[in-house]
């Protein structure tokens, strides 16, 4: 799951309704998340097409971890990012940058993002997240 982890990747907190049944891959990096199957581009327009919304949360966060194995620090990663957004409220997760380097011959990998939330509705509503 974890090479599936890439810019553009879609992470869905598992129990979350889902518009048409959208498929999501799931083994997921942490537990309870799933990926989205399809491409980005196609499963917003299939949430649109079912008059859900897909909320974009400002502000990038980014997790950097240190390790050897990459699979574990990104894994790792994704974790700390994951509860960021469950910290806002928000039910999904849009991977928007992965990167692997090294400090002083220490290999880390960074990894940024973005909230989102997705819903039935056009107004954010954090009652529908806890509702879940």
């Amino acid at each position: 799951m974890t090479d599936a982890i890439a810019a553009g990747s879609i992470l869905i907190q598992e129990g979350t309704h889902l518009p048409n049944s959208q498929p999501l891959q799931r083994e997921s990096p942490s537990s309870g998340w799933a990926a989205v199957g399809s491409s980005r581009g196609a499963f917003e327009k299939e949430v649109r097409e079912a008059g859900w919304t897909f909320f974009f949360m400002a502000g990038e966060i980014k997790a950097t971890v240190f390790g050897f194995d990459r699979q574990k620090t990104l894994r790792t990663a994704v974790k700390r990012l994951i509860r960021n957004v469950k910290s806002q409220n928000c039910n999904s997760i849009e991977i928007t940058q992965v990167t692997g380097k090294s400090f002083l011959k220490l290999p880390y990998v960074r990894v940024s993002a973005h909230p989102r939330h997705l819903q039935k509705g056009l107004v954010f509503d954090q009652a529908f997240y806890s509702s879940i």
